[in-house]
């Protein structure tokens, strides 16, 4: 193991850590607000301590500014503009703008591949 690096079970507790907050944090949203953003705040903690990733589902879930847990439809709202997602944070106004050419290449793909099909039959 090298200087600094953080043996396996150790990393693996605190990805399960991370997930249980994140999902305490959507449970709690409703109810206590203030709450949710103190699990994000600590989830962050746990990723930088243990030099982790925030687990891909809730990457999306928090701000990247302030650090507020996002429910959408209630402190966030999400819009598809100019092949972006827009993810705009209604705390302090920070719009994140995630690309979705991946989906448009699929659908394209699969639209040739079903003109393919009709021309064969």
């Amino acid at each position: 193991m090298s200087r600094g690096k953080k043996p396996k079970w150790m990393i693996d507790i605190a990805n399960e850590r991370m997930n249980i907050l994140f999902q305490n944090a959507e449970e709690q949203f409703l109810i206590h607000p203030e709450r949710s953003h103190r699990y994000v705040e600590m989830a962050l903690k746990l990723s930088t301590k243990y030099n982790t990733k925030i687990p891909e589902v809730w990457s999306r879930r928090y701000c990247k500014n302030c650090n507020k847990f996002l429910y959408y439809g209630h402190n966030s709202s999400v819009r598809l503009i100019n092949e972006k997602v827009n993810i705009f944070c209604e705390e302090c106004g920070h719009v994140m703008k995630i690309p979705y050419q991946r989906e448009k290449k699929e659908k394209r793909r699969a639209k040739y591949e079903s003109r393919e099909k009709r021309t064969d039959e």
